[in-house]
């Protein structure tokens, strides 16, 4: 066997255990009793409201009032994630609709 094929297969070796690892991993750390810990349950609630203030406070940090091209991206693209967040009331789908218009229009406007 050459050292290629060798080192070809103790890399699927590593990525096969890495993951077995990855997916037994909450069972390990948690149990198998189907109840989530009172800390895993907090960061859920508590992670989506730090990722949108992480993407207002990234949003509005070069902020120039006195030139429209700088402040329109930032003033429509939360405008949007206001509305989506109270339509729909689902953080992912507002911060991705938000973070994508905002690309969207720091690169046409």
């Amino acid at each position: 066997m050459s050292d290629v094929t060798l080192h070809a297969l103790l890399m699927v070796l590593v990525m096969s255990v890495v993951t077995h690892l990855l997916r037994a991993f909450p069972f390990i750390v948690f149990g198998i009793t189907g109840k989530a810990p009172k800390i895993a349950v907090y960061l859920g609630k508590a992670l989506s409201p730090a990722a949108i203030a992480m993407l207002v406070v990234y949003c509005f940090r070069q902020v120039e009032l006195t030139v429209p091209e700088k402040f329109l991206p930032e003033l429509i693209s939360s405008i949007a994630v206001i509305w989506l967040h109270l339509w729909k009331k689902n953080p992912l789908i507002s911060i991705f609709s938000g973070t994508v218009l905002y690309m969207l229009l720091i690169r046409s406007i």
